[in-house]
């Protein structure tokens, strides 16, 4: 007796006289990934990128408003086409049609904002500043945030199935990340237009976890070596027979690692690959905390991090806005070496490198005891006037001041800094702190520092006749007090280079 398939399940089969393999079945159902999901925004004034799964072969038309595009699967069953620019607004629905139908129901344009990095950027409204207060107000329909998982592997991830947009409303809100929701509020605030979060933060994420474990290989072999030997030892002990207690708790813990957040390309695969592509105007970035070790590393490592995500979401140079590390720790009343302040200057230094970019500071509003400030309402409005004035033509202040040059005169120092604005502002106390004088020795003293007419800072110390450098906020939590007269703190800033405690570590 010959066994009979049925239609679908021949079809399943190899066909290995032709050389052929079907791994995908007929009638599969069109899908999507989970970042076009109802209450989604699409980002205005362009074509936006929609992708999916569906039968080999077959024809998929999307219709919305009355625009419409179509486009065939490929031989995998995947499709990617370009729907056409649509009016600010909404709300729309989006038909994907093939072999079957999906709707997506209460579609919004307006202005689309990756929020990535660390914890802070993580941090929820629920954690934050008067939460209560906040959530009583938050009756905003046209923000909407979705948040992705933490999910760390080698192997990309295509849709993260639990995750939707969600609305702001009192009842949603404390789940949106703080920063990116005040960001997102004042932009709709100043704007009237909607706003999409992106949310895929990970606490204690390490850059090198961003980016895509090619370009690590090939630029920072240092970082992938690292963890070739963690690899290697898993590997032995995951294919381990006679495996003892000692050797099964070191391979559990192994594995945990490997899925962890700090293994090159690991969130990469298992967060930003589900989305990078999705049609965005920019990305706003907290982090940095996990990479204060290696500062000096992380001068190429974040601008490179920056090109891979721009290379790869084919929007050219899109605006990329990030958050200097903020004060923590004990504060010092003596001059001392910082791995945070040396990150804090990588991130400066990154502006010089990276178009199309730009840095808030928030020296000011960290917390000595908490790695993780309450205040993020801060944080977000000062993330969002380097938007409002570059991406939407707001007239406002929006770099904190920084140094430009410095002249040594009579035994004294005198700093220029750009962006100051229409004058300086020594907070609570009229005695301007935070800066540092050394000589040729390299011995840092506390200085005395005075403002001049003309804007410059006058720096001096009795116990350095000839000074060389000056320094401010040079700490992980400095004792520093100098504002723009417009509220934005003057960034951290050396006038050496000096080596400092970060050299050389990989």
């Amino acid at each position: 007796m010959k066994l009979r398939l049925p239609f679908q399940a021949w079809m399943l089969l190899p066909v290995t006289a032709m050389g052929v393999g079907f791994c995908q079945p007929v009638d599969a159902e069109v899908k999507l990934p989970n970042v076009f999901s109802d209450h989604m925004v699409l980002q205005q004034g362009q074509e936006n990128k929609i992708w999916g799964k569906g039968n080999p072969g077959e024809s998929i038309t999307l219709t919305i408003a009355d625009k419409s595009a179509k486009c065939s699967a490929d031989p995998q069953g995947n499709w990617t086409t370009k729907i056409p620019t649509l009016p600010v607004g909404g709300p729309y629905t989006l038909k994907v049609a093939g072999s079957s139908t999906v709707e997506i129901k209460d579609i919004l344009v307006g202005e689309v904002w990756v929020c990535s990095g660390q914890s802070n950027m993580q941090w929820t409204i629920n954690a934050s500043n008067d939460p209560d207060l906040e959530k009583l107000s938050a009756n905003y329909p046209k923000i909407r945030m979705i948040n992705f998982p933490q999910v760390g592997t080698q192997e990309p991830i295509w849709s993260h199935e639990d995750r939707k947009w969600m609305v702001a409303s009192p009842e949603t809100v404390g789940n949106f990340s703080a920063v990116g929701y005040f960001f997102a509020k004042q932009i709709h605030q100043s704007t009237d237009v909607p706003i999409g979060m992106i949310n895929n933060a990970w606490g204690g994420s390490a850059c090198e976890a961003w980016v895509n474990r090619d370009i690590l290989t090939a630029e920072f072999p240092e970082l992938v070596a690292r963890w070739k030997g963690t690899e290697s030892e898993y590997d032995a002990l995951a294919t381990k027979t006679d495996i003892t207690p000692e050797e099964s708790k070191k391979r559990d813990q192994l594995k945990n690692n490997m899925k962890g957040n700090s293994r090159p390309g690991n969130i990469y695969n298992g967060v930003l690959k589900s989305h990078l592509g999705y049609g965005i105007k920019g990305a706003i970035w907290y982090q940095g905390e996990s990479n204060a070790g290696r500062a000096y590393q992380y001068r190429k490592l974040f601008p490179r991090m920056i090109k891979n995500w721009r290379d790869e979401w084919g929007q050219g140079d899109f605006p990329f806005y990030w958050v200097q590390l903020a004060d923590f720790q004990a504060e010092k009343t003596e001059p001392a070496d910082s791995d945070w302040a040396e990150l804090r200057e990588a991130q400066t230094m990154a502006m010089d490198t990276v178009p199309n970019s730009g840095q808030a500071v928030i020296i000011d509003i960290g917390e000595g005891k908490d790695i993780h400030p309450m205040n993020k309402e801060d944080v977000g409005r000062r993330l969002a006037r380097w938007a409002l004035a570059n991406q939407y033509g707001k007239q406002i202040d929006y770099q904190s001041p920084r140094y430009d040059s410095m002249e040594k005169v009579d035994g004294k120092i005198l700093v220029k800094c750009k962006n100051v604005g229409p004058a300086w502002r020594p907070f609570d106390v009229n005695e301007i702190r935070g800066f540092t004088i050394a000589g040729e020795d390299k011995k840092f003293f506390n200085a005395t520092a005075k403002l001049l007419p003309d804007g410059r800072i006058e720096v001096s110390s009795s116990s350095v006749s000839a000074p060389v450098a000056v320094r401010y906020a040079w700490a992980q939590n400095p004792i520093c007090n100098l504002f723009s007269k417009n509220g934005l703190p003057l960034t951290p800033f050396r006038t050496d280079d000096w080596p400092g405690v970060t050299v050389g570590k990989e």
